[in-house]
């Protein structure tokens, strides 16, 4: 009997699939769509058949936004549960804490949210985008197109809105402002009582300059925030906010009548009109079994990357490490806008720039867009020490941090 349960087994095997998202806590608001998403690629894919004759099994964690948890359940994910891929975090905390994890034991992340860049990790494909496809264009569309001369960076206390306001606040100078004309802010997670930062922001841009807030405020502190701008009578034509992690899921919450004109940058919005977008919604809806759902950027980082992923699976004819990193460079597959996205050298992917305007009914109208796709850009141009470094995870360089003047990597990341 022993020797017969041996290929019924094999036969019965799944390809796991991990998902680690934040269920509970602070980041709740914008993570729990994204593990609905991936039971629905992953619910999707099986339908086709799976990858290489096998169904895939989903197994979802909940990291409660909590970092030092989040790599514990990374390990388990990796070690306990034998997942091939993990889809997941939000923020870059999270993301650098579960690194050395998957670094050590070789494992697979596809992390889907907008981050600040300085990173290139082999075991790491960032689907979201790096301070040039997001930060660096909505700053040039506030300059140019609303003549904005004095600056806001308003964040969450943590790496991504700090590395991100470094970059923004060198680019700013470097374009001519001055010192005095940009104002940084930063207030912990979960931040409510938002009456004293908004009132010195009013103030700040009461000098007769054009005035703009840069947003990098995450999570479920940004329903707070914009309540009080409304308090206050801050209007989008006075001041206008321009969100990095504020999206339609993060609408979905909010009182939208003082939001009204206020912008976002993202790589993608419900409201874009594409063939590809249509279906995804409609599939998203009868996955999710409610039409109000909506759908958002980083859920379209996880089509992006999931889709990714089963092309290298199939291209490597493997689900394990080594051979799906080999195969993912160059991997091309449909983004929702109408483009595609293609898997670089250096682990990010490429991607057009969107800005949107915030509407009464919890969408956005595109206001702006780039004319083609944007290369994701490991390490910015406008940080001295990053400017000569290239990431390349392909032969000969093998690197995510390649100094071109030294000709020398400078370590695993």
């Amino acid at each position: 009997m022993l020797a017969q349960a041996g290929p019924a087994a094999a036969q019965d095997e799944t390809i796991k699939v991990g998902i680690l998202h934040s269920l509970s806590g602070t980041m709740a608001i914008s993570e729990t769509t994204l593990k609905d998403v991936m039971l629905m690629l992953v619910e999707e894919q099986n339908k086709k058949g799976g990858l290489l004759g096998k169904q895939l099994e989903p197994v979802v964690v909940d990291i409660a936004s909590d970092w030092p948890l989040a790599a514990e359940k990374a390990r388990e994910l990796i070690e306990v549960n034998k997942v091939d891929a993990v889809f997941g975090c939000w923020t870059s905390v999270c993301r650098k804490s579960v690194l050395p994890v998957f670094e050590e034991l070789n494992s697979l992340l596809f992390y889907p949210v907008q981050y600040e860049g300085e990173e290139s990790q082999r075991n790491v494909f960032y689907t979201g985008a790096s301070p040039n496809q997001q930060a660096i264009p909505a700053v040039d569309y506030l300059m140019n197109e609303e003549g904005v001369e004095r600056w806001v960076l308003a964040g969450t206390d943590y790496v991504y809105p700090q590395t991100t306001n470094k970059i923004l606040e060198a680019y700013l100078k470097d374009k001519g402002v001055a010192a005095e004309d940009i104002m940084i802010n930063y207030t912990p997670f979960g931040h409510s009582d938002w009456q004293t930062i908004v009132s010195d922001i009013k103030n700040f841009g009461s000098s007769g300059k054009k005035t703009a807030v840069v947003s990098t405020i995450n999570g479920d502190a940004n329903v707070p925030f914009y309540r009080e701008l409304g308090n206050q009578g801050i209007a989008a034509e006075d001041i206008p906010v321009v969100a990095f992690s504020v999206g339609e899921e993060e609408l979905a919450g909010l009182d939208t009548a003082p939001l009204v004109g206020h912008l976002a940058a993202w790589n993608y919005f419900m409201s874009v009109d594409t063939p590809e977008n249509a279906s995804f919604i409609e599939t998203w809806h009868a996955f999710i079994g409610n039409e109000d759902r909506v759908t958002n950027d980083p859920m379209e980082a996880h089509y992006i990357g999931f889709n990714m992923w089963a092309a290298a699976v199939e291209k490597a004819q493997s689900t394990e490490a080594d051979a799906v990193i080999d195969a993912i460079v160059g991997v091309e597959v449909p983004n929702l806008t109408g483009g595609t996205a293609v898997m670089l050298a250096n682990h990010h992917v490429t991607k057009p720039v969107l800005i949107g305007e915030i509407q009464d009914d919890g969408q956005f109208d595109v206001v702006w867009e780039t004319e083609g796709l944007v290369p994701g850009d490991a390490w910015s141009d406008y940080l001295p020490e990053s400017a000569v470094l290239e990431a390349d995870w392909t032969d000969p360089v093998n690197c995510g941090n390649y100094n071109t003047e030294t000709k020398s990597c400078g370590g695993s990341m």
